[in-house]
């Protein structure tokens, strides 16, 4: 298999896997909504409202990854990069004892932060399944 078509396959499997991670997340944030209330911003209000909005919109776009909507690319880059302070507020008071569990590692915290950018590169690979010629 030539590099080219290594990256096509990883091109085609990236906003898959990143949707499955969005459910995942998604339910999480409905499930256990406390850890990601611990990484908010702390000026934002109302954390409790951020964290189920942010898991409804998880669920949105992983659903519209998984079922290769053109909107779900873009729309799910958006909410990777409006999330992103709560990953470096997560980093900035990790090793404080203030978050649960693995999320108080700042190995962890920090590894968080630019790992942002491939799942942006993931949730832009997301398109239309395209019909192959005389398919």
């Amino acid at each position: 298999m030539s590099m080219g078509e290594r990256l096509e396959k990883l091109r085609g499997a990236a906003p898959l896997a990143l949707g499955a991670m969005f459910v995942s997340s998604g339910v999480l944030h409905f499930a256990a909504p406390r850890p990601f209330e611990a990484i908010m911003p702390r000026r934002l209000p109302a954390h409790r409202a951020f964290v189920y909005g942010s898991g409804v919109a998880e669920l949105v776009c992983g659903a519209g990854l998984l079922t290769r909507r053109r909107w779900a690319g873009p729309a799910s880059a958006a909410l990777l990069l409006a999330v992103w302070p709560a990953n470096v507020r997560m980093a900035l008071d990790s090793g404080s004892g203030r978050l649960p569990s693995v999320a108080d590692n700042r190995a962890v915290a920090w590894g968080r932060v630019p790992l942002q950018v491939p799942l942006i590169w993931a949730a832009l690979q997301s398109r239309p399944r395209q019909e192959k010629p005389g398919a």
